[in-house]
């Protein structure tokens, strides 16, 4: 293995335990407790009985905690995800993330 090898070996190393520790940022308890309120139109279990609301159980915690980003800070805009988002600390938005993110998609 050449140097330049070993340096991309490392770099790449290092980029992903820095993305795995962002994963396991939330708290899922405390997620689970902010939930309440998104369960009106997401469902209790993170599958909406709305067909044009998503289901959130299963999705992917970066994204979870990107879009509920967006939607605080008016990069994604929508009438009632907007207002929803709006008071929500980066702490809120990483518990709910891992909380939706620890769900098991299919709902049960």
């Amino acid at each position: 293995m050449t140097l330049f090898s070993r340096r991309i070996a490392i770099i790449s190393s290092a980029f992903l335990l820095g993305t795995m520790s962002h994963a396991n940022a939330g708290d899922i308890d405390a997620g689970k407790s902010s939930a309440v309120a998104c369960a009106a139109c997401h469902g209790g279990n993170g599958i909406s009985l709305i067909p044009s609301y998503p289901n959130l159980a299963g999705q992917k915690e970066q994204y979870l905690d990107a879009s509920l980003k967006a939607y605080r800070d008016g990069g994604r805009k929508h009438p009632i995800m907007t207002q929803m988002a709006a008071n929500l600390s980066d702490d809120d938005i990483a518990n709910l993330s891992a909380y939706f993110a620890s769900l098991n998609a299919s709902g049960k």
